[in-house]
Order: C-alpha cells, then structure tokens, then sequence
C-alpha cells in the first residue's frame, strides 16, 4: 500500500513539474520582444531620451514582459531611413521628425513644424483635441505604420552663421543645412539647402561643406561646437515647435494584447510631454551661461526686412503646395484654423 501511494505521489509530483513547465513554455511565448531605430545617435539627449524612457516605462508596466531594445543611430547607420525601416518590418518601431519624409510626402513636414506656424502648446492641442492626430494617421497609413507625438522641443533657434544676416543679399549663395519647408523658403531666397545627419553637422561646417546651419537650441547646439566656426547664432522663426514622432508598424501593433497597446499608448504620451520639459530646462540652463562662457557667440535677430521675405517666401510655399496638394491643403487648413483661435489665447 505505502508503495503505491508513493507511486502515485511520484506520478502527481511529475505532472505538476511537466505542467509549471509547460506554464513557464506558454508565458516565455507571450513575451513580446521588440526593436526601435532612432534617427538619433544615442548619446544626443534630449532627442534620444524619450526612446529609452519609453522602453523601460514599457518594460516596468508589464512586469518584464514587453522588452524594446532602443537602437541609435550609430547601430543602425540610417538616421534618414526610420520610416522605411519601420514600414518594411525591420523594426518594429521608430523614433524620429516627420519632417526627414518631405520627399516622400509634403504632408508629413506639417506633423512636425513649418515655419510661422504653430507653438509647442498649440501644435500639441490641436494634435490630441482638435482632429490633428487623426489627419496624421491618415497621411501614415499610406505606409503601414501608426505616429504618434513623440516629444517636442518648442521653439529652435535660426541658426549659426559663419557672416552676419543683415540683407537678403546675404543669404544669396549661402550653403544651410537646413531641413523640411524651412529650406524651401531659404531655397526661394538664394540659399543652397542641404539636409545632413547629426553625426556630420560639425565637421562639414567645420570644413566649409556649409556655410551656415540650424539645429535645435543652447543646450544641443553648443555641446555639438557649431560656436566654434560659426558665431553668429540667430533667433528662430522656422520652427515655433518641432514634434518628434513615435512609428509603429501597424501589423506588429495590432497583434499585440490590448493591454499591451494600452500600456505602450501611455508610455509614449508620458514621455513625449517629458521631453518637452527635459529641453527647456537644459536651454534656459544653457541660455544662462552663453554670455559668460561663450563670449565669442553673437545672438542676433533677423532684421526686419529679411523676417519680412521669410515670411512672403513661407506663404507663397505653403500656398503653392495647398493648390496642388488636396492632402497638404486639408492639413494645413486644419492648422491654421486651429490657430486663429488659439493663437489669440497664446498671446
């Protein structure tokens, strides 16, 4: 009798092992595991903070369970190519501008900025309360992915110049790098426009590749050097507010749990509206300490006359490609709608 009660615990104690280890089986292969590309290398914070935030608040909120390993860009080597990437399943994610697709689509640089356009807080409003992310997603299904904002830096400064701005004449035969409708309009006043990766501003400023470039504010611009061979800073206008954006292949979202939907939606709001304030506080921390540090950098304003061209130039882009352009024109009308009220609470 004892012998075949311990038979039979023996035999209960080994289907208990077999089941716990069919669990363990069944909960590794809900793990869900995936891979994010930023256009950023991942040193280059704020703009390479909120991936990483985001992987581990993801990771946090599901026990361990959804793991994102953030790729900058120097694993990847394609800063300019996180759409692509994302759409075609090479990642599952990305992190970057809208404004980087303007070849491919017009639309998508109004996700981001465009010059005299909309402030951090506007762009924001009328992206989650005033149709803007639904305009958005539009534009993105034509490639498979879903955006979502991803950060914002506010308003970017105009820019380091090797010479002094005070005619248009000046900006005639400049080489900019200069991204998005910001360097069409530089284009339509005599600029030779370049778009160029993080990781190359300096040195082809350095070596005379351009003779002027815009990055973002304080804080990044002067940890990348640009002071150094270029020192005359100017204001902004080009950018009141630069959205980042989050990818997602739309595929591999739809598979995921609901909860796992849920918790990814969560993380990428909360740490979009934390880079946000990441960048002002290390501006104005940066802001701070220009003069005394830096006295060589030469904040200017362009003068009025050339803010005036800029202005007529951006119209007349804006306009051209709403004439020609049903998508851009809903968009764009959609913005500007949207600021005639708000902007009116902004000043």
């Amino acid at each position: 009798m004892k012998k075949l009660l311990f038979g039979m615990a023996a035999v209960v104690a080994s289907a208990a092992i077999t089941l716990t280890g069919a669990a363990q089986v069944e909960a590794a292969e809900k793990k869900v595991r995936w891979k994010l590309a930023m256009t950023w290398p991942s040193t280059l914070t704020p703009l390479a903070s909120p991936a990483p935030k985001l992987a581990k608040m993801v990771s946090d909120m599901t026990d361990g369970n959804f793991v994102i390993k953030v790729d900058g860009k120097e694993k990847h080597k394609a800063a300019l190519g996180i759409l692509d990437m994302v759409k075609g399943g090479q990642y599952e994610m990305g992190h970057s501008a809208s404004y980087y697709w303007k070849g491919k689509n017009i639309t998508t640089t109004l996700f981001t900025t465009a010059p005299f356009m909309m402030t951090a807080a506007e762009l924001g409003s009328w992206l989650y309360y005033a149709g803007g992310m639904e305009l958005m997603q539009k534009t993105y299904d034509q490639y498979g992915v879903y955006a979502f904002p991803g950060g914002n830096t506010g308003v970017q400064m105009g820019g380091w110049f090797r010479k002094e701005i005070k005619t248009v004449d000046d900006l005639k035969g400049l080489k900019m790098r200069i991204p998005g409708i910001a360097g069409e309009v530089f284009a339509k006043l005599g600029v030779t426009v370049t778009n160029i990766p993080a990781g190359e501003l300096y040195t082809s400023l350095d070596r005379g590749t351009i003779d002027a470039l815009e990055w973002v504010g304080p804080a990044m611009d002067i940890k990348m050097g640009f002071h150094k061979v270029a020192p005359y800073y100017y204001t902004g206008w080009h950018e009141p507010a630069s959205d980042m954006q989050f990818l997602i292949n739309k595929k591999k979202f739809d598979r995921l749990p609901p909860k796992f939907q849920a918790v990814l939606k969560t993380a990428m709001q909360a740490v979009s509206a934390d880079m946000y304030f990441e960048n002002f506080g290390m501006s104005a921390e940066a802001w701070s300490k220009m003069k005394t540090e830096f006295p060589n950098i030469k904040v200017k304003t362009f003068p009025p006359e050339v803010l005036k061209a800029m202005k007529k130039a951006t119209d007349d882009v804006m306009e051209s490609y709403a004439a020609e352009n049903a998508e851009f024109k809903a968009v764009y009308n959609s913005q500007k709608a949207f600021m005639e009220k708000g902007r009116e609470w902004s000043k």
